[in-house]
């Protein structure tokens, strides 16, 4: 689920340290306080009701450009310089403790109602946002195929708020740059703001125009493909004072903003569409709102965003902003809903609403009247850093929970008989490794939940050589020795990969020679793969040089997947396949396909974690993504040095899918195998490749 969020909307400071919401006498704007009370409540809405997000966000990070930067070229005037620590102390020293209150919050309900195996992503979510990095931690996620991508963070919103406090580091920066090229000569430093502001806004948004073509994911988060909103902002700030139309004019203006601005979520996508060119589209539509301003007098837009209840909505714009969303994901984990319904999105919104009134007197109340006992930035920052030691304080003590939790497991998972995996479904035979037996009962299943995202193998690690999308460049992946007896590769997606452990193993115990080559999503095919609508321009190039690679190594076997299981379309045999495999078998190199295994079609870690005294009620049925009958049974042109592996009956016995097996979870998410699994399979992928190849 994505998400968009609104800026930090505080009130009243000084000029030279005002954040977004600058309410000075003599500059005052109501409409705009109204226009943050219309984006909010879209944003709010839109995630509640409809799951999908609004373009809010665009609009927010506009009037922080528009409201800093005229803030700051006014303090510039007056005092000829910005006094950044005035500027960011008084900030920090009204934005942290409402955050501060969230996340604190966010990580009690985190305990009390979500699943312990969403616990140490929670834990990692917090200083990430309470430090302004949470976009760039969203972004490798979001171009993290193998990350688990339906475990919504309960603080996935501060993205936004990420990049806006990394632009209360940039722009005062650039003003100052700016204004001291007008230094001796006395002359107003409007304009050299408005062309640094609109050259770097100018790069920015060709930057955005193509990393959003490029790679959408990583650019919804990516602070330098949205730093152009917040730079038309402020290039608004300087030149709209000297822009003069007549009210005629700007009537209509604010009415055909403020309707294209409702109207950006109905029509776009905002998920999938933006940060490119497209967000011009709410920007513009606030720029037009902005421009307006009072014209029309009581039939003018600005009439209705002066209207006092949206007036008290953007007083609390921030915090309701920031308590909506983990209050959100609280219920949904709590119903096992996916969407709010109307009744349960109304209840998250009055919660979201009484936490945010209740913040904003907290602060207002509390910690204000702290900062003005001694109103020096210094002790602003120290006011404000010690709003988030009970922060710091909870989750270092979370993690240290976790990780001793983690130890004790270790020490069971020493006894094999503990963890049989895959093993407990073979009867014990004279000679074998196999269990045949139930392991103990009270012991905890391994992978933990906490841990099975990470429960990985080292072909997919750190070190590894398994490719993410955008990589072209074969990795290979090499165990056992070089003049081994026999080489197998193995080569394919993801659902390839997690078959490295268990062939490891296998290849260990023969001496074979193991040679890994796996890309994100990029099948072993000859025909084109497609990331949506786009081409996976990437995926045929890395194909290219597999081949390549496998020409040059003839290894005496090719391991890849043979079939792709799906909920929507059945298992089938891939277009391209079979192509792929007669390609080899020109080459004289003989493949073995091992059949897709299934999609659970829910996220296992969180399912055993809310079941761990009974992990069988997560369980799917095998023909959720499987055929009755191996499609490739009764695919044509099949060479005869293919050979098939089906290892249906040791993830879905009797046709049964369950997430655990022999005490040990089998996948970490919702299809991929964990390595733990996968080497309890060892001993048997050993005996079949035994058997299918003579050797």
């Amino acid at each position: 689920m994505s998400v968009s969020a609104p800026s930090a909307p505080a009130t009243r400071l000084p000029e030279d340290t005002a954040p977004p919401s600058t309410l000075q006498r003599s500059n005052h704007r109501p409409e705009i306080q109204g226009l943050r009370a219309v984006a909010v409540l879209l944003v709010v809405a839109y995630h509640v009701w409809f799951g999908r997000v609004s373009g809010g966000v665009d609009v927010f990070l506009l009037l922080t450009g528009f409201l800093i930067t005229g803030s700051l070229v006014r303090a510039v005037r007056r005092h000829g310089r910005v006094h950044f620590l005035a500027f960011w102390g008084r900030l920090l020293g009204r934005l942290t403790p409402a955050a501060a209150v969230t996340l604190l919050g966010t990580l009690v309900a985190t305990v009390l109602w979500l699943p312990e195996s969403r616990w140490r992503d929670v834990l990692a979510d917090t200083p990430a946002s309470a430090l302004y990095y949470e976009n760039w931690r969203l972004a490798a996620n979001a171009v993290d195929y193998l990350a688990r991508d339906d475990a919504t963070s309960p603080l996935q919103h501060f993205w936004s708020l990420a990049i806006q406090g990394q632009s209360y580091l940039l722009l005062p920066v650039l003003v100052t740059v700016a204004a001291y090229t007008v230094r001796r000569s006395g002359r107003d430093p409007a304009g050299p703001v408005a062309l640094l502001l609109g050259a770097v806004g100018a790069v920015s948004l060709a930057y955005s125009v193509w990393i959003t073509g490029t790679d959408q994911a990583w650019a919804y988060f990516d602070s330098g493909a949205r730093f152009w909103e917040l730079a038309l902002g402020g290039v608004a700030a300087v030149l709209l004072p000297r822009l003069r139309l007549p009210g005629a004019v700007r009537a209509p203006l604010g009415w055909i903003g403020l309707v294209a601005l409702v109207s950006c979520g109905i029509v776009l996508q905002v998920s999938t569409l933006f940060p490119g060119w497209i967000a011009l589209w709410p920007t513009g539509a606030a720029l037009l709102v902005i421009v307006a301003g009072d014209a029309g007098g009581r039939l003018g837009a600005g009439a209705l965003l002066s209207w006092r209840p949206l007036a008290v909505v953007g007083d609390h714009a921030y915090a309701l902003y920031l308590w909506h969303w983990p209050v959100l994901v609280v219920y949904l984990e709590v119903s096992g809903r996916t969407l709010a319904s109307p009744v349960g999105g109304l209840c998250v919104v009055a919660v979201s609403a009484v936490l945010a009134a209740a913040t904003r007197r907290l602060v207002e109340g509390g910690v204000r009247d702290l900062v003005r006992t001694r109103a020096t930035p210094a002790w602003t920052l120290l006011v404000a850093a010690g709003c988030l030691l009970p922060v710091g304080a909870t989750v270092g003590g979370g993690h240290h929970y976790l990780d001793r939790q983690e130890q004790i497991r270790q020490e069971l998972a020493k006894d094999p008989a503990n963890y049989p995996g895959a093993l407990v479904l073979v009867e014990a035979g004279p000679g074998t490794a196999r269990s045949g037996a139930e392991p103990p009962a009270e012991v905890p299943v391994l992978p933990y939940p906490t841990e099975a995202d990470r429960d990985r193998g080292d072909n997919q690690g750190e070190d590894g050589c398994h490719l993410s999308f955008s990589d072209t460049e074969v990795a290979v992946c090499e165990d056992g020795p070089a003049d081994a007896e026999h080489t197998v590769a193995l080569v394919g997606q993801s659902h390839a990969a997690h078959w490295y452990t268990a062939l490891r193993g296998a290849s260990r115990n023969q001496g074979w020679r193991l040679v890994a080559m796996t890309k994100d999503a990029c099948q072993f095919s000859t025909e084109p793969s497609y990331r949506g609508e786009t081409e996976y321009t990437e995926c045929a190039v890395w194909n290219e040089g597999v081949m390549r690679i496998l020409a040059d190594l003839r290894p005496d076997v090719v391991v890849t997947t043979a079939t792709r299981s799906s909920a929507g379309n059945g298992e089938r045999v891939l277009d391209g396949y079979v192509p792929r495999w007669r390609e080899l078998d020109a080459m004289g190199i003989p493949v073995i396909g091992i059949r897709d295994t299934p999609r659970m079609g829910f996220d296992t870690s969180d399912c055993v974690a809310r079941h761990l005294d009974d992990p069988a009620a997560c369980t799917t049925d095998f023909r959720r993504s499987l055929a009755e009958r191996p499609p490739y049974e009764t695919e044509p042109g099949i060479p005869e040095s293919t050979e098939f592996l089906d290892f249906s009956d040791y993830v879905c016995p009797d046709g049964r899918c369950p997430a655990v097996i022999g005490n040990v979870m089998v996948y970490y998410d919702d299809s991929h195998m964990t390595a733990t699994y996968s080497a309890t399979l060892a001993p048997i992928v050993e005996e079949e490749i035994l058997r299918v190849t003579g050797w």
